[in-house]
């Protein structure tokens, strides 16, 4: 009889997050896989197009439900925040992905972070192992461990975040952002939160000649007015263009249309935007926090300050360097190859056998 393992999709039901994009990506790529052992089965909102796999149907009041999933012998938990599978019984395996602890070094009320703590917990306390996807939100957790009640014998592994990547030899259309075709323009891909620190780069636009395109897929009341404001007061309303809820052929033809991707995030538990820039050979600018040093690597260039004029001086000497280092740009695309998703598939199919002690 196979091994029935559960694979939690419910982030499906937010299409644009990014967790969403990787983990539509792991179900893709273990369909691809050889399954003589394991039977894989997908908790989501619908049926993922192109999957083969059973599904366990998400419904409204799914959380309510305490025995949901307890036929499987594993379940794989997609997020650390998840509100489902808090009970486990004695049979299963549990597998909990950690993909950040950003909450411990924001500037929250103490009565919001015990309830953050006390959310992860409630996932992490009965999981068998926690995936972290990257080696910095390992080190964060192994270093925060003791916040959290955990069993005894947990094991903790880093499985990076793995892609689906665009053909880039194809030419994307900008479609209805056609007029950014005779721009130079740089690109900022997330939501707006005061983490990602989107109000440097405006505050450099002074001392830069190209536009800015921000991609946002959210963001928090208060940092948006401020970042409006900060665009209207500078008078920058020409040069600084806000997307929303694009597709991913268009976030294709905005990376590879644009001069670089500037990300100076101050937390990240990967970094799913600068990877994508990097498979079209495109220059990334990364701050040198959390997760970043380690997706950029020595490809990437970094920001060792935030003022206008430092930030400045890096990207126009980065960009210098890219143009006149030929093998830049393939050295770029290669780097980003050890992010696709049919390794990270590989890499949580080789988990599961192991947990399941399958050889």
């Amino acid at each position: 009889m196979k091994n029935k393992v559960l694979i939690d999709l419910e982030r499906l039901r937010y299409p644009r997050s990014g967790i969403a994009t990787i983990f539509s990506h792991l179900a893709q790529g273990l369909e691809s896989l050889p399954q003589s052992n394991i039977q894989l089965n997908l908790f989501a909102p619908s049926e993922p197009s192109n999957s083969g796999f059973p599904v366990l149907r998400w419904k409204k009041w799914s959380k309510l439900n305490p025995f949901l999933g307890q036929k499987f012998d594993l379940v794989h938990v997609s997020h650390q925040l998840s509100s489902y599978f808090h009970n486990k019984p004695k049979h299963q395996k549990k597998i909990v992905t950690l993909h950040d602890l950003n909450f411990l070094h924001e500037n929250f009320s103490e009565s919001k972070l015990k309830r953050n703590i006390s959310r992860v917990n409630k996932n992490l306390q009965n999981a068998d192992v926690v995936v972290c996807i990257s080696e910095f939100v390992k080190q964060d957790y192994l270093k925060n461990q003791h916040l959290f009640k955990i069993q005894a014998n947990q094991e903790v592994e880093v499985i990076y975040n793995g892609l689906k990547f665009p053909d880039t030899s194809k030419l994307f259309d900008l479609g209805e952002f056609e007029f950014l075709n005779n721009k130079k323009y740089f690109l900022n891909i997330g939501v707006l939160f005061p983490k990602k620190n989107q109000l440097s780069i405006l505050k450099t636009m002074h001392l830069l000649d190209e536009d800015l395109v921000l991609v946002v897929s959210g963001s928090k009341k208060e940092y948006e007015a401020e970042v409006l404001k900060y665009i209207k007061d500078n008078h920058l309303e020409n040069r600084v263009h806000i997307l929303r809820d694009i597709s991913d052929d268009q976030k294709h033809a905005l990376i590879q249309h644009c001069e670089a991707m500037i990300h100076p995030s101050l937390a990240e538990g990967f970094g799913i935007p600068p990877i994508e820039a990097m498979h079209f050979g495109k220059p990334v600018f990364l701050s040198r926090l959390t997760s970043l040093p380690e997706i950029g690597g020595e490809q990437a260039f970094y920001f060792d300050d935030f003022e206008p004029l430092a930030m400045s001086q890096t990207i126009k000497n980065g960009m210098d360097t890219y143009r006149f280092d030929l093998k830049l740009a393939a050295n770029l695309k290669s780097w980003a190859q050890q992010f696709d998703y049919r390794k990270m598939a590989q890499d949580y199919y080789s988990l599961y056998k192991k947990v399941l002690a399958i050889s």
